[in-house]
């Protein structure tokens, strides 16, 4: 039974080739009665946990049709929306006519497989963090959202904070002398890892479609430790602690730098097996900055690890944090986009911060929608979330090889040797190819 959507009148902002450019938050709240005005009709796949939080966001849309594996955050969100379309595959959801936009929130393993197929089929994309599972799939994802001129927004709602802009805001002005090392730090992984898989089985739950779960992953017996909450852990379905926060932790570092992708990459952790990450890890990435090519240090830890103490500046860490060591001062940004601290290194010094000179944004959400009815892009689009996501995605091929990494961006290979082939773009269950 298709999906019946009553289509309001065309959309007064509707995008088209020659629209496309940053939208500003400016021109988001002066459109605010447009916003509500001209509705977009959205599908959401992934209703329960953080879909529940996306839809909250975009609750002012029509919210046309809903789609999840697990029957019991499905009509429980459907009780909330009862003229919407459900159902469990989403494929099923993206073959309906009438849609404009699409939210997906499932795990990180379908990422690509929704959104290129909503993509392609001219839908406007909002896609959790972080942006997909592979590197091959993010770099396919932000040149299809430009190829197809759809508006895109990479899931990492803390870009749209104030703590966040302030904190680029006092990098980019030099008030911290030169930075060449930043430490990252999170208390993730809260999910199993560093475990093999379970030897049994219990039934699959009456309320769950396993085999649309599993995607395109390989087939593997159902089992709790994967859904609803632990599939992070496990390399088949999730990307880890560092794929979990680093699009947080590590997005005020991409943005405050401009960076591009690492030149080496290097890991230890605890033991590494073919299924699961780690428990902890540490990931050192080196960068060249700007244009004269100046070299900057990123430092990633996870599990129970954290910067050397004494280094910070800081008597207790908290469970997560960015920390940007200038010559003159450190800056500490919090976890989640909170007000960043600027500790001086010489007791007593002075640091006069710049006046702010980033627009606020009219939020993470509504910089989509806005993009999306009146041309323009979101803050971070699929473009800044594949760079984002590529990243965190080279420090979990560190850990898994063991090795160091000599990395060759523009070949998307190693230029030392080591072959991680395999790592870089998985091979789909018989099914779920998805056309590029």
């Amino acid at each position: 039974m298709p999906l019946t959507l009553n289509r309001r009148e065309a959309l007064k902002g509707a995008v088209s080739a020659a629209s496309f450019g940053p939208i500003s938050a400016s021109l988001a709240t002066e459109n605010d009665a447009n916003l509500s005005a001209d509705k977009l009709n959205i599908g959401v796949i992934g209703v329960g946990n953080r879909g529940a939080s996306n839809i909250a966001e975009i609750k002012s849309q029509n919210i046309v049709a809903l789609c999840d594996v697990d029957r019991q955050y499905l009509d429980a969100m459907a009780l909330r929306y009862p003229d919407a379309r459900i159902c469990s595959e989403f494929r099923e959801l993206l073959e309906q006519p009438g849609l404009d936009a699409v939210l997906i929130s499932t795990p990180d393993h379908t990422h690509f497989h929704a959104a290129m197929t909503a993509m392609r089929r001219g839908l406007h994309v909002y896609c959790e963090k972080p942006l997909a599972h592979s590197i091959w799939e993010t770099r396919e994802m932000a040149a299809a959202a430009k190829r197809f001129r759809v508006v895109t927004q990479t899931g990492n709602q803390h870009h749209a904070s104030d703590g966040y802009r302030r904190a680029v805001e006092i990098i980019r002005s030099d008030v911290l002398g030169e930075v060449k090392e930043v430490h990252a730090w999170t208390n993730r992984p809260i999910w199993p890892q560093g475990v093999e898989r379970p030897k049994h089985s219990p039934p699959i739950p009456e309320h769950l479609d396993w085999d649309a779960w599993l995607g395109p992953a390989p087939a593997r017996p159902y089992h709790d430790t994967y859904h609803p909450r632990g599939w992070r852990g496990w390399h088949d379905f999730g990307c880890g602690a560092i794929g979990d926060m680093g699009p947080h932790l590590l997005d005020p570092v991409v943005w405050a730098f401009n960076l591009g992708a690492p030149t080496t990459i290097a890991a230890e952790s605890s033991e590494v097996n073919d299924e699961t990450f780690p428990t902890w890890s540490i990931v050192y990435l080196d960068f060249l900055v700007g244009e004269v090519k100046k070299p900057l240090k990123l430092i990633w830890y996870d599990g129970d690890k954290q910067p050397p103490e004494g280094l910070t500046g800081i008597e207790r860490l908290p469970p997560h944090g960015v920390l940007f060591m200038g010559k003159r001062a450190k800056l500490f940004a919090p976890q989640y986009g909170g007000p960043p601290i600027v500790i001086p290194n010489e007791k007593g010094d002075s640091i006069e911060l710049p006046e702010p000179f980033l627009p606020p944004s009219p939020g993470h959400h509504q910089e989509w929608l806005a993009a999306c009815k009146q041309g323009g892009t979101a803050s971070c689009d699929f473009s800044y979330g594949a760079r984002l996501t590529e990243i965190c995605l080279l420090g979990n091929i560190a850990i898994r090889t063991g090795k160091t990494l000599k990395w060759d961006d523009q070949q998307m290979r190693t230029s030392n040797g080591v072959d991680v082939e395999r790592l870089l773009r998985r091979e789909y269950r018989e099914g779920w190819n998805v056309q590029v």
